[in-house]
């Protein structure tokens, strides 16, 4: 009979790949600079400062969707998992190549 509650928390690794289109990109675009003006971000520890980030964003519509796109809701609801970091990253064209495990 499979053991349904391990006594001891199990890390594991999921590995995503979304498809998006992208059909108005200056709405996206200000949406990432919406939420990066509500951060609570402290731009004297940063690198750069808020103008030269929204610069960024609006001059790259990948980096806009990678700052707006919440990984954590992937298993939001799901019972006896928690979700413990990662990062999501947009790139423009054609996908990487990840090998399915198993497949040779």
């Amino acid at each position: 009979m499979e053991n349904r509650h391990a006594s001891a928390p199990l890390v594991l690794h999921l590995y995503c790949r979304v498809d998006v289109l992208v059909t108005d990109a200056e709405a996206l675009a200000d949406h990432a600079v919406a939420e990066l003006r509500e951060a609570e971000i402290d731009w004297s520890a940063e690198d750069d400062d808020l103008e030269s980030a929204v610069g960024e964003l609006r001059g790259s519509i990948a980096d806009s969707l990678g700052a707006v796109v919440d990984i954590s809701r992937l298993i939001e609801g799901v019972p006896g998992v928690e979700f413990r970091g990662g990062w999501c990253r947009a790139e423009p064209g054609p996908p990487r190549e990840i090998p399915v495990p198993g497949s040779r």
